[in-house]
This record gives structure tokens, sequence and C-alpha cells, in this order.
């Protein structure tokens, strides 16, 4: 395997400046998906029955505790989405909202899919510590899109219910 060779120094450099690199790329990627793209889940956002419409992330995870704590970067790019709160009350704004956490979700997917790309110029021990540290970052803000996402869609879901009902 191919092995870049530079000194410890600047490889300390480059594995920062590249994880910075990674999450504004795969950020700005998602950032330019269009509506139509994000308007259902695909296979790898769809819910897994486990999850049980976000209360699997509440009982084993305690997300409700801590999910507010950590960053948001959804109004980073122009004409971006914060997910701190709800835009609208109303099945428009909640359906923007799910839109913007399938959004927020795939960056975090892409930026710990290029964790494996540090094999490239780091030995196998720090290449390690530096997925590791992709997937720690990065996991924690999935499971709070998916949770988001599922508790929004059930309420879409009981708001259509009632809109049906004559």
């Amino acid at each position: 395997m191919l092995q870049l060779v530079m000194p410890q120094t600047l490889t300390i450099v480059v594995d920062i400046v590249a994880w910075g690199a990674f999450h504004a790329a795969t950020g700005y990627a998602a950032y330019r998906l269009s509506d139509e793209r994000l308007s259902r889940d695909g296979w790898g956002l769809r819910e897994r029955r486990f999850e049980d419409r976000g209360r699997w992330y509440r009982r084993r995870l305690r997300i409700h505790r801590w999910k507010d704590r950590l960053p948001e970067a959804g109004a980073m790019f122009e004409g971006g989405v914060s997910k701190r709160e709800l835009p609208a009350l109303d099945a428009e704004g909640l359906e923007l909202f799910v839109r913007e956490t399938r959004r927020a979700e795939l960056a975090h997917w892409w930026a710990l899919w290029c964790g494996p790309l540090f094999v490239l110029w780091n030995p196998p021990l720090a290449a390690f510590l530096l997925v590791a540290y992709g997937v720690l970052v990065n996991l924690p803000f999935i499971a709070i899109q998916r949770y988001n996402r599922f508790r929004t869609q059930a309420l879409l879901g009981r708001i259509s219910r009632r809109r049906s009902t004559p």
C-alpha cells in the first residue's frame, strides 16, 4: 500500500486540515442537494425496526438529555436552515425540517466515510485513531438527525390523519 512519508509535525497538521476540509466539503456537498433528492428516505436513511420512531434513541442513548449541547451548523451556508428549532409548526415547516435532517445526516455519513483516507499518509495506529475520531465525532450527529426526523415524521403522520378524517 502507498503511504506518504512526512515529518511527524507536518503529518499532524495535514491530519487536522484534512478533517476540517472533509467536514467542509461534505457539508457543502449536502447543502447543494436538491429538495427533490431530500424529499424521501432512501435505503441508508430509512428507519430501521429497532429505532421505533426514535424511541430507541431516547430510551437507550438518552439523546434528549444531551442533543442540544452539541453545535449545530445548518445555517453555515447561505440559505441553510438551522435545526435548533422547527422552522414552522405547520406541515410545510415540518416537511422542511425533515428534509434538513436528511441533509445533515448525509453530510455526517459522508464525512465519516472519509476516515479511511487517513491510512494513505499515517502509520497504522495513527490511522486507526483518526478513523475512530471520525466515527466518534459523526455518529452522535447522525443519531440526533435520525431521532429528530422520526419524531417529526410521526407528527406529520398525525397531522395528515387528522386532515383526512371527516
